[in-house]
């Protein structure tokens, strides 16, 4: 079987609109796909929903992005029934109900404001704030809760602190924002040394997040040398 393979270059723009093109003539519509199925957690069924806008609600929070504009953003695919803007949503991991205050069909890096999603639409929300990457979005009545997704642990840390002491608040902040942003990323207090550890996939991870942090956050940093997380590791082998 012959699999169709696309080379080209966003930053230069060659070989996007191909790529396009192809997504419209060999992908399936929403429509066309099989039902998407899910878990009942009242009785741990397996149980499905219908790409389709009179079905409720379920969709999955796959993404999440600081906006200097507008806020968080937490793009949703919604597998099934409509969502409104100024709407109550409700997240199956909280059990809690959050509104949603406005919904943006996205283009790169800008938003164009919409007032409904419909089953089969990927936009981006505002307004819920307890909302992670992974979450699923449902009707409180019928409740499902889709296949989440799993991430690798951390393998590399680099220890990090500001220049300026003053900048200490700023720096949490910043690296709690990221770290909402980027599931294999995350930050821990070494009680030993008294570091602000970020750990990380690879070098080339952590320079591009405190690169962030220099240029989207306005802080300078001190990082130290970065050090694989093999104590944890050996730890883990130990007591097994």
């Amino acid at each position: 079987e012959l699999v169709p393979v696309f080379c080209g270059s966003a930053l230069k723009n060659k070989g996007v609109q191909l790529l396009l093109d192809a997504i419209c003539d060999y992908l399936p519509a929403p429509t066309e796909v099989e039902d998407i199925s899910g878990i009942n957690p009242k009785n741990e069924e397996t149980i499905s929903r219908k790409s389709d806008s009179n079905e409720p609600v379920s969709a999955l929070c796959f993404k999440i992005v600081a906006n200097s504009f507008v806020g968080k953003l937490a793009y949703l695919r919604l597998y099934s029934g409509e969502i409104k803007s100024g709407t109550m949503i409700y997240n199956a991991r909280t059990g809690k109900k959050e509104r949603v205050t406005r919904i943006f069909q996205m283009h790169s890096n800008k938003q164009n404001q919409i007032e409904t999603i419909s089953a089969g639409d990927i936009c981006a929300v505002v307004g819920p704030k307890d909302i992670i990457t992974g979450d699923t979005i449902c009707d409180e009545k019928k409740q499902i809760i889709l296949e989440s997704m799993e991430f690798p642990v951390p393998v590399i840390s680099v220890a990090v602190e500001p220049e300026l002491q003053a900048d200490i608040d700023k720096l949490n902040i910043a690296l709690s924002k990221l770290s909402e942003e980027d599931p294999t990323f995350t930050v821990r207090h070494d009680e030993i040394s008294g570091q602000t550890l970020i750990n990380g996939m690879g070098e080339l991870h952590l320079d591009i997040l405190v690169d962030r942090l220099k240029r989207e956050y306005g802080l300078k940093i001190n990082q130290g040398k970065p050090q694989v997380n093999y104590r944890e590791e050996l730890a883990e082998t130990v007591l097994h």
